[in-house]
């Protein structure tokens, strides 16, 4: 009688490993460079100018800095564009983004065609391990068709293995999947990706323990074993999720004190007094992560034929922040005598957080959408990216605001970037016109005009 492949693989020793990382950007770079002190590592990515950077040991996202990259490549980690070069591995990593498209649906192409291009060059059990956000059911129910079609090789599961009735005439030919959600946090130089928990899983018993073997190998703040892929799959949606109702209630009540003309921070730190108080503050939901995940579980739960009516309205309130605050501008610039058609507004940040260089789904934009609509024309100054990354349809973007003589109607701090928060009141009243509008997002300026 045949051996039953759910026991026997050529992978299951921690020495066989040779590990591709396809997609180099905030979650796997980082990840390549953790696995690559410890193992053989290949970064893939589609987009050449990136590698490039990479192999010149420069990263953009400033995720890992000049020692850490000049550690990686001295640790023997490629990056590359050929799928040729990443052939010979056995264990596949996928970290491409999954985004919302205009309709705030999942927009699952990148996934698709990372699966595609792995599927090119998958071999006899390889593991295939999911770190992007997707909601449940997406590494099987969309990924693996992907991978079977392309390789002509079989998903091996607990559910296919149950199936299979013995003696095997011929020996299973098929691949193995995993899910292990990402726990990055871009700009977070004390949380790196060893240093928080890790969930993992397995598409069977077995596999998940090498799935699991092998974070536990990296990752100090140590691995939880979920007990299916799908389970994994949730835990990592609803982390954001849960953070983003959170955030909704501080940022309603936030817009209910501000009509009643009470400090909204005041009162938090009012109730804080008491020990089960969860302190959040209110402010604008972008990122990658946050203000995305949502629309995945969403998603799901209305092909299923239930509405989530508490989610979908955390997420019409955060949304509607960026609308509020340029509204709430506006009528600060009419209360000072400002005039509003072509008024000079500062927008200091454009980041979705602050120290760090991701602009992704960053609601700063939308406020300055919104200020261009009454008129205004917007020069916006973010010392953490590079004038070349931004799209200026709406506005200028400039370098230090208090080296130039120009003036502004209303300063809008947007982003509580170190160096904003080092800046006293009166340096911003330097780069104001006549009775300075100061508008405080974060809570950094000292009396200002107005703050959420």
């Amino acid at each position: 009688m045949p051996d039953n492949p759910l026991t026997h693989s050529s992978i299951h020793s921690s020495t066989d490993h040779k590990i591709a990382i396809i997609g180099l950007g905030y979650v796997g770079l980082p990840l390549a460079h953790a696995f690559s002190e410890k193992y053989e590592v290949v970064g893939f990515d589609i987009n050449g100018e990136r590698i490039e950077e990479l192999n010149r040991g420069y990263d953009r996202t400033l995720e890992l800095d000049d020692t850490q990259m000049k550690e990686a490549l001295e640790n023997g980690m490629k990056f590359t564009t050929d799928l040729d070069e990443i052939a010979d591995c056995n264990i596949y990593i996928v970290t491409v983004p999954t985004p919302i498209d205009s309709s705030n649906r999942p927009d699952l192409t990148p996934l698709i065609k990372a699966s595609e291009s792995v599927g090119k060059v998958l071999k006899k059990d390889d593991i295939v391990i999911y770190e992007s956000t997707v909601y449940p059911g997406v590494t099987e129910e969309v990924c693996v068709p992907v991978l079977e079609k392309v390789s002509g090789l079989k998903y091996i599961s607990t559910e296919t293995l149950s199936t299979i009735h013995y003696p095997l005439s011929t020996e299973l030919k098929g691949f193995y999947c995993g899910y292990s959600p990402e726990r990055i946090n871009p700009g977070d130089k004390e949380h790196t990706v060893t240093k928080i928990l890790k969930v993992t899983a397995g598409s069977t018993p077995e596999i998940a323990k090498v799935v699991d073997d092998l974070y536990a190998s990296i990752i100090t703040a140590g691995t939880h074993l979920a007990s299916s892929i799908k389970v994994a799959e949730a835990s990592k949606v609803i982390e954001n999720t849960q953070r983003d109702v959170n955030i909704a209630l501080i940022n309603e009540l936030a817009l209910i004190f501000d009509t009643m003309g009470i400090d909204t921070m005041e009162v938090i730190e009012a109730a804080a007094t008491k020990w089960n108080f969860i302190k959040l503050t209110p402010g604008l939901v972008g990122g990658h992560c946050i203000g995305v995940d949502p629309y995945y579980l969403t998603h799901k739960a209305q092909e299923l034929g239930y509405k989530p009516n508490l989610i979908l309205g955390a997420r019409q309130i955060n949304n509607g922040m960026s609308k509020y605050i340029a509204e709430r501008t506006i009528k600060e610039m009419i209360s000072h005598d400002k005039k509003i058609k072509n008024a000079n507004v500062l927008v200091m940040g454009l980041t979705f957080k602050e120290d760090c260089p991701d602009i992704r789904n960053s609601k700063v934009f939308d406020i300055i959408d919104e200020l261009h609509d009454y008129g205004c024309r917007i020069d916006a100054y973010d010392p953490w990216i590079e004038e070349k990354e931004v799209d200026q349809k709406n506005f200028t973007f400039i370098t230090d605001p208090f080296k130039r003589d120009k003036k502004y109607d209303a300063v809008i701090v947007a982003v509580g970037h170190k160096v904003f928060k080092e800046l006293d009141r009166s340096q911003y009243e330097t780069v104001s016109t006549g009775e300075p509008v100061l508008i405080d997002i974060k809570g950094i300026i000292k009396d200002p005009t107005w703050r959420l």
